[in-house]
């Protein structure tokens, strides 16, 4: 039986760096994004929905998911990211369901920012929040070229946080270095490997 985990955190927090290092002890990981990506290509379900929700003019020549366009609507209209995300939200959980149905891997994670706001955390066997203090992740999204204003509007978008860490089963507390972080991700490595039976990563 694969144990299912998911991996969230906000803007800026460390997630994807977790998923790096949970990806190095032999879990397999999927990233929400790069799952958005496939199901904006043309011709499959994220882009009939977003056709259907805002428009031709939302999709390029090729009928894929215009992004950058998309993003500037919904990021900037609340009402609009919420139809957005109440109609791709489920079509993430079903792949992610699908390939991990299919997974050798006795660990698969799906990293996903918004995975307890879209109302996905049951699906999981445990729930694993990255969490830093907003200030510090407002510095990281800027240094990573995001505007100011926009770092802030992202941020804002993604709430304060406190369903994401409510609901989860874990916090991942990135408030200091790498080597601190890691301690913690081997920590959860090893606690995974015993839910799997010994499975699921690399010794």
């Amino acid at each position: 039986m694969t144990v299912r985990v998911g991996l969230t955190g906000g803007l800026a927090s460390g997630k994807s760096t977790v998923a790096r290092l949970l990806a190095g002890h032999g879990f397999r990981v999927v990233d929400a994004d790069e799952v958005v990506a496939w199901l904006y290509e043309s011709g499959r379900p994220g882009a009939l929905a977003v056709g259907h929700l805002f428009g031709p003019a939302y999709l390029d020549t090729a009928g894929s998911v215009d992004r950058a366009r998309l993003a500037e609507r919904v990021f900037a209209d609340p009402a609009a990211r919420r139809r957005l995300e109440a109609a791709i939200h489920p079509l993430v959980a079903r792949r992610f369901e699908d390939l991990a149905g299919g997974a050798e891997e006795a660990v698969v994670v799906l990293e996903a920012t918004l995975l307890v706001e879209a109302g996905m955390a049951d699906a999981f066997d445990l729930v694993v929040s990255v969490e830093a203090e907003e200030g510090r992740r407002l510095a990281r999204a800027v240094a990573r070229g995001l505007t100011e204003a926009g770092a802030r509007e992202r941020l804002e978008a993604q709430g304060d946080g406190a369903a994401r860490r409510q609901r989860a089963d874990r916090v991942l507390v990135n408030d200091r270095d790498l080597a601190h972080l890691t301690r913690q991700v081997d920590a959860l490595a090893a606690e995974l490997r015993r839910r799997a039976g010994g499975g699921g990563g690399t010794p």
